[in-house]
């Protein structure tokens, strides 16, 4: 007999990030009242006091203050009781000497990782590394996914926050493998008129009309 495939819904980049009520390390928790006016990442992880998982709290706690300069606030969640959410988050502490600064959902009956996609297997009993990136307005404007067997990179989370938040603050976008204090990309033009003020104006790097560079 063959298992079913639990059906989930995921809010898409460009979506309304769906609220929820939750308990969580920190006690019950409205996701939009603890996120406010800032960004946030809401990331799952497969289990408790399982070693990859492990890595990567202890890596999101080692830059938390990174985060917080960036205006983020973070928040964990897996399909574990609140006890053991406590006694995982604890023993990092005392076999790792880590703290962990954020919250994390205890997701018991699986409402928020079904809200937001986050079971794929067919036994449906864990969470996949999911990563959503969501902005001061609750729109959805990032989403990674990565196998139970694969850590996530926190440096590319970091930097994917930076360059949203400067493609949103300056109306550029940013190149592969952009990097703060690099070069941005100007938005190609839409109309003839706009094609002719690109042709006439002056950028730091120029391959063809479409495709300008300029220092911020």
């Amino acid at each position: 007999m063959s298992e079913t495939v639990v059906q989930t819904s995921m809010p898409r980049i460009g979506d309304v990030a769906p609220n929820f009520k939750a308990m969580t390390t920190h006690g019950e928790l409205d996701f939009y009242e603890y996120k406010k006016d800032s960004w946030a990442v809401l990331f799952s992880h497969p289990a408790d006091f399982t070693p990859v998982c492990t890595t990567e709290f202890m890596g999101f706690a080692q830059r938390a203050d990174e985060f917080a300069k960036m205006n983020v606030k973070l928040i964990g969640l897996s399909i574990d009781s609140i006890h053991a959410h406590v006694a995982w988050i604890q023993n990092i502490h005392e076999k790792a000497h880590v703290k962990i600064p954020f919250p994390v959902i205890a997701d018991l009956d699986m409402s928020v990782a079904k809200q937001y996609g986050m079971l794929h297997s067919v036994s449906s009993t864990a969470t996949v590394r999911a990563v959503f990136i969501i902005d001061p307005k609750n729109i959805v404007r990032l989403i990674l996914y990565y196998p139970m067997n694969v850590g996530r990179n926190i440096d590319e989370i970091i930097r994917s926050i930076q360059a949203l938040q400067t493609a949103d603050a300056n109306n550029v976008a940013c190149p592969a493998n952009w990097k703060p204090g690099e070069k941005v990309i100007v938005p190609p033009p839409k109309t003839q008129k706009e094609l002719e003020e690109r042709l006439a104006g002056k950028y730091d790097e120029v391959v063809d009309f479409y495709l300008v560079k300029k220092s911020l």
